[in-house]
């Protein structure tokens, strides 16, 4: 079943300090720091599919997430899942993105939840 790519990718990364995060980008290509302030950190990712603007967000959902977004459609994945992949496995710790892409019709409390090697579907009501 192939899937249509998604316009970003954003996942939510649980208890991982900034410098592992550039560490694991920093494998994906270039990484340049344009802008950092307190828990907003924005970059620029230079790889072989172009530049791709990185948002970091530290503390977003809880202390414990950070959201990383990748700002365009030219990442390696095609969908938040597979990067979400990428990230549990660059990162090793669990992994959460939404079920679908953001479009009408779809649960937007469906996520994805990647932790040691496991893909489960869980409700994440964050309110």
């Amino acid at each position: 079943m192939s899937q249509e790519r998604h316009p970003d990718i954003e996942v939510y990364v649980k208890s991982c300090p900034v410098a592992e995060l550039e560490q694991w980008l920093s494998t994906l290509g270039t990484l340049t720091s344009v802008f950092a302030q307190g828990v907003t950190h924005e970059y620029r990712l230079t790889t072989d599919q172009g530049e791709i603007p990185v948002l970091i967000h530290e503390k977003v959902v809880g202390k414990a997430w950070t959201s990383v977004w990748f700002k365009s459609d030219k990442t390696p994945w095609s969908t938040d899942l597979e990067c979400a992949r990428a990230a549990a496995k660059g990162l090793d710790t669990q992994i959460r993105c939404i079920a679908g892409g953001w479009s009408d019709g779809d649960d937007p409390d469906e996520w994805w939840k990647l932790d040691q090697g496991t893909e489960t579907l869980i409700q994440w009501v964050t309110s």
